[in-house]
């Protein structure tokens, strides 16, 4: 352990279980010294094993739909008082899309889902910002930290409209992160994380051959929840007091590789077994 959070404060949105990055990331949080309190909607609460988190770090649990601009007043405002003052660091660690869920294809998307997808995935972002900016809730070189992934920048097969979330939440994180750091002193940025075996994502149909493409496309292989962790501490902590604005691809190399020895051999192969190639 280094003590990088050592008497830093914060708020945790999103953990679930410990295969959510939020957990891992709390984890490390916790390791390194902070203290904070954790947040997710009622039913996850109930569902999940949050308070095995909450126990293990002394921290405590705000119900909240991050939707929901009064819920989110009351999660910040609890922490304000939980933790008697300003927080130094917010995670936003949130994300769910009905169409993908249900295998609804891109180019037939129900708009009511896609709604609930940009306001849970993204829009979530921008009030949880607007509120602690109302509530002047973060300290001056404090730090904001929401995950998102390469499908913002470029089109992969099945992740549908969770791509335009994703492209929206790095977008507030830049249109946010001006107005934040002119005024108060304060970072906001996105990691893009390699794709991650979480409970979400191993009910995502096909992750398990993405996991296996991007390890062999990645020169560094993939980042885990555990590499991700590590990161995101560094975001939080003060060695990185001039980052903002920022999407940080954490890929092990994926975002800049266009083809491996790896990946290539495995096309190779596809292609000398392919019966009717046309």
């Amino acid at each position: 352990m280094y003590n990088l959070l050592k008497g830093k404060k914060g708020i945790i949105f999103g953990a679930l279980d410990p295969l959510s990055m939020a957990w891992k990331i709390a984890e490390r949080a916790h390791e390194e010294g902070a203290i904070f309190t954790l947040s997710n909607t009622p039913v996850a609460i109930r569902f999940g094993e949050l308070n095995e988190l909450a126990k293990k770090c002394n921290a405590e649990i705000i119900p909240a739909d991050a939707t929901n601009l009064e819920e989110l007043y009351t999660v910040f405002r609890r922490s304000l008082e939980i933790m008697d003052g300003k927080v130094d660091f917010v995670l936003h660690s949130i994300g769910m899309s009905l169409n993908v869920r249900k295998k609804i294809t891109y180019d037939d998307l129900d708009y009511n889902y896609y709604a609930k997808t940009l306001d849970i995935s993204a829009i979530s972002f921008h009030k949880m910002l607007q509120v602690a900016y109302k509530l002047d809730a973060i300290k001056e070189w404090g730090s904001v930290v929401a995950l998102s992934y390469i499908a913002a920048q470029r089109t992969l097969f099945r992740y549908n409209d969770m791509a335009d979330a994703k492209a929206m939440l790095e977008s507030i994180a830049r249109s946010f992160g001006y107005i934040y750091g002119r005024e108060k002193k304060v970072r906001i940025n996105t990691i893009s994380q390699s794709p991650t075996l979480t409970t979400a994502g191993k009910g995502v149909r096909g992750i398990d051959a993405l996991i296996d493409f991007t390890e062999r496309m990645s020169p560094l292989g993939n980042a885990d929840a555990d590499d991700l962790a590590n990161y995101c501490i560094t975001l939080f902590s003060d060695l990185t007091k001039k980052v903002t604005m920022q999407n940080l691809f954490h890929d092990g190399g994926f975002s800049n590789m266009g083809m491996s020895a790896k990946a290539m051999h495995v096309y190779n192969k596809s292609l000398e077994n392919c019966e009717d190639c046309n």
